[in-house]
């Protein structure tokens, strides 16, 4: 068994990989926030104490030498110049704190206006949304997302106004290298424990379905996993007891038919000596013709439910040479069978159950289908048989119905050619107990395809 990304290690570490990230990104968004609202509001005290201490050098310094004071104060977000309008018409209560400190600083000054308006951060002018839209650039003003730009007007002592304009961008998103290493650290710790944690829990639920493959495969129960949190081994030990049970049974039931089979061929032997004894003719033939056809089926039939019998022994099995040997035996019987290419391959298996399957394909093709090509060839997971026939074919809904037991198709297959219907179920249940399995398809240059695979 192979995990892919669909796996719980994949799905729940993808699931805690995203929301580790959507938190530190809320976190982040929120810091950034914040860390935008505190400079805001250091630069609204900047701007009073700058503005003060300009108001309080104009005052000191001659008037030939306010332009140059002006001049010095500027910086590329503030601007001071003097006019005898005042910039702000009306104070804005919002910005109380900054008319306070400036109140603060110049006791002496009689008239201080502020206002803080929102402002394009392409063209730098004021924003003017519609009529419908003020309530969203106030809420932006609110939350601290839009450019602000911070108006004071000063009353000077002599006349005229200091009229200040102090421009507040809204700092770009920045993760500070410290944060960023802290959240680097804290994933790596998390997703390393949350792997160790489900490796725990996955590697025995690995070995547990790896097990579960093994079932009915080999006479002896695999070994189930012993590791892993109490609830995997529970599931291991159920599994385990299971496996006991359904190998009880199975035993039960193969020791039962053997014995319906021994008694079934007394009987039927015992008749079959009386109709040799019966005068007329053509009496006697029917009721030996009857009498084995009903051996053949008591044969078939319990072949068919022994399966693959716990006490045949693996051994290796030269496919090739196996091959060869029924090709040569059909081919006396019926029409030509070849083999086509094909390296020697060796596998362990039960030779006398696979050489039954495979004697039942062949015959099957060789039956129904006339010439027949082999072809064996090995790939890296297992060993490939084909079975190519040039008969008639089934229809595809047929395809794989035919490997239902007692099943014979009329339309596409002669009835007098014999059989009861198990030979092809036989066969799959055969390889299917090894590991393996039979397909049927129809070829498109006609005929039918048997593909079977055995896995190394």
């Amino acid at each position: 068994m192979r995990l892919g990304p669909q796996s719980l290690t994949g799905q729940l570490a993808l699931l805690v990989f995203g929301a580790f990230v959507l938190a530190q990104a809320i976190s982040l968004w929120l810091f950034t926030d914040e860390r935008g609202r505190t400079l805001q509001d250091a630069l609204r005290l900047e701007t009073a104490e700058r503005s003060a201490a300009v108001v309080l050098a104009l005052e000191a310094a001659p008037m030939a030498n306010r332009a140059g004071i002006l001049q010095a104060a500027r910086t590329a977000h503030t601007d001071f110049h003097l006019s005898r309008e005042a910039l702000v018409a009306n104070d804005a209560p919002t910005v109380s704190t900054v008319r306070s400190k400036v109140e603060i600083l110049l006791p002496q000054s009689s008239k201080i206006r502020v206002e803080e308006i929102g402002i394009s951060p392409r063209s730098g002018q004021p924003m003017n949304p519609p009529a419908p839209l003020v309530w969203l650039k106030d809420r932006m003003l609110a939350a601290g997302l839009a450019p602000v730009e911070l108006r004071l007007s000063i009353r000077l002592s002599e006349g005229g106004w200091l009229n200040v304009r102090a421009s507040n961008d809204r700092p770009d998103f920045q993760i500070p290298p410290v944060i960023l290493g802290t959240i680097l650290l804290s994933l790596a710790l998390i997703m390393g424990t949350l792997w160790y944690g489900l490796r725990r829990i996955t590697g025995p639920l690995r070995l547990l379905a790896d097990a579960a493959e093994d079932f009915g495969i080999d006479s002896k129960a695999p070994d189930m996993p012993k590791g892993g949190p109490e609830e995997v081994q529970a599931l291991s030990d159920a599994l385990g007891r299971m496996q006991t049970r359904i190998s009880a049974m199975v035993a039960d039931r193969t020791r039962m038919l053997a014995a319906l089979g021994h008694d079934l061929r007394s009987p039927i032997t015992a008749l079959r000596l009386r109709a040799e004894m019966v005068e007329d003719d053509e009496t006697r033939e029917r009721m030996v013709a009857t009498l084995d056809e009903m051996r053949d089926m008591v044969e078939a039939t319990l072949a068919y439910a022994r399966g693959v019998s716990a006490d045949q022994p693996t051994e290796p099995v030269d496919l090739t040479l196996l091959l060869a040997e029924l090709t040569t035996e059909l081919a006396d019987t019926g029409p030509k069978i070849s083999i086509i290419g094909g390296s020697r391959v060796t596998l362990s298996l039960r030779r006398t159950p696979i050489r039954r399957a495979l004697r039942n394909l062949l015959e099957n093709a060789q039956r129904y289908g006339g010439r027949v090509e082999v072809t064996l060839r090995e790939t890296s997971q297992g060993v490939e048989i084909t079975i190519d026939d040039h008969g008639p074919g089934i229809a595809e809904e047929s395809l794989d119905r035919v490997f239902d037991p007692y099943t014979r198709l009329e339309a596409s297959r002669s009835r007098d050619t014999g059989g009861i219907g198990l030979g092809l179920p036989i066969a799959r249940a055969i390889l299917r107990a090894h590991g393996g399995d039979v397909g049927l398809s129809n070829r498109p240059e006609g005929g039918l395809r048997a593909l079977v695979w055995l896995p190394k």
